[in-house]
């Protein structure tokens, strides 16, 4: 049935069934959906397919457009979330269209539904497929992307805070049990009856703010904070600051990885995407940020580099590590102009206010 409405840009009618797989429908993944290519005949349709599919909504983007979308569009989430559908299709096909216009040229592919014969799975079947793919899941999380996710995490924790910053902090926690250590042992009941906020939840609430801040000013200090610095003059083309560039180079590992690093970068300790309510409150507070900000955040979340696991499956679905680095590259730039052209018109418009 779309067929047709592919082939405008390029694409067969068969690559619908990749983009819905990969979050057309919002929170799907793009692994399966580089997989689901596999039913394309033709190359050049199959890798162009394959290099927009990352455009998708997956679901570990929904919590960055859940927590961007409820703090500054509150009056319109619905209307929000059916704009970055569109965004997604629209960026994907038009990308499709360029690359197949450029990179990929060549007529389409005739579109034919050859339907196989159906015959019911044996346990045994099942048992060896399930062995194959788990053992190459396996050998791939236990070597590339277990690389990679220790190079990440080393890059978000070394070099360490000096010694003198973590003894300031430690004598911050020091200076607040030395106040009244009697009361954090206090039975809990013994102060539910006040009026008065508890002492204990003070002074945890307390030790809680200086750990947030420590876990801060580590992530400044490593080098992934000082890559986010570094990028700052860049980064405020699109309206970001080193907290954001920092988010979005961690998630590189996985998109999620966004909302946890923003409550490390603004000293609310760790944040689950699934429960990010004080971030998104703090987010609609910060004077740094406004709706124009939040949105051109989204945008660049929607086109930039995907997640390492679906390069590592581009690389081999597509045959050659070249797609992978092609992808890296290309989506970040898309990414790149299309959030700079959002922050730049939209502020010329005097639309950089906390109010669209």
């Amino acid at each position: 049935m779309l067929d047709r409405v592919f082939r405008l840009f390029g694409l067969h009618g068969s690559s619908f069934m990749a983009f819905i797989v990969s979050g057309g429908i919002a929170g799907g993944c793009a692994v399966p959906g580089v997989m689901a290519s596999r039913t394309l005949r033709s190359s050049r349709e199959r890798t162009a397919t394959i290099l927009t599919i990352p455009f998708m909504n997956c679901g570990a983007k929904l919590p960055v457009f859940a927590l961007l979308v409820s703090a500054f569009f509150p009056d319109g989430q619905a209307w929000m979330m059916l704009l970055i559908t569109i965004l997604s299709w629209s960026g994907a096909l038009l990308a499709a269209k360029f690359l197949r216009s450029t990179l990929f040229k060549g007529a389409a592919t005739p579109f034919l539904l050859e339907l196989p014969p159906y015959r019911l799975p044996t346990f045994r079947g099942l048992l060896i497929h399930t062995w194959e793919r788990t053992s190459l899941y396996l050998r791939k999380a236990g070597t590339v992307i277990l690389a990679i996710s220790i190079l990440l995490w080393a890059m978000m924790t070394f070099p360490e805070l000096p010694e003198t910053s973590r003894e300031q902090f430690e004598q911050r926690r020091e200076s607040i049990l030395a106040e009244t250590p009697e009361d954090i042992e206090a039975p809990a009941e013994a102060a539910a009856v006040e009026d008065e906020p508890k002492p204990v939840g003070k002074l945890r609430q307390q030790l809680r703010d200086v750990n947030a801040e420590e876990a801060r000013a580590a992530l400044m200090h490593s080098l992934a904070g000082r890559m986010g610095m570094a990028l700052e003059p860049l980064g405020s083309l699109c309206g970001f600051d080193w907290r954001t560039n920092v988010a979005l180079i961690c998630g590189f590992a996985a998109k999620e990885i966004i909302v946890s690093t923003l409550g490390t970068a603004y000293s609310l300790g760790e944040v689950d995407p699934e429960e990010s309510t004080s971030l998104s409150e703090h987010l609609a507070a910060d004077p740094r940020w406004n709706p124009l900000v939040a949105l051109s955040l989204i945008v660049f979340t929607i086109f930039y580099v995907p997640c390492f696991v679906t390069v590592v499956c581009i690389v081999k679905e597509a045959g050659s590590w070249r797609w992978g680095l092609f992808s890296l590259v290309f989506n970040t730039i898309l990414a790149f102009g299309a959030a700079m052209a959002v922050y730049q018109l939209g502020s010329l418009a005097g639309y950089g206010v906390k109010a669209l």
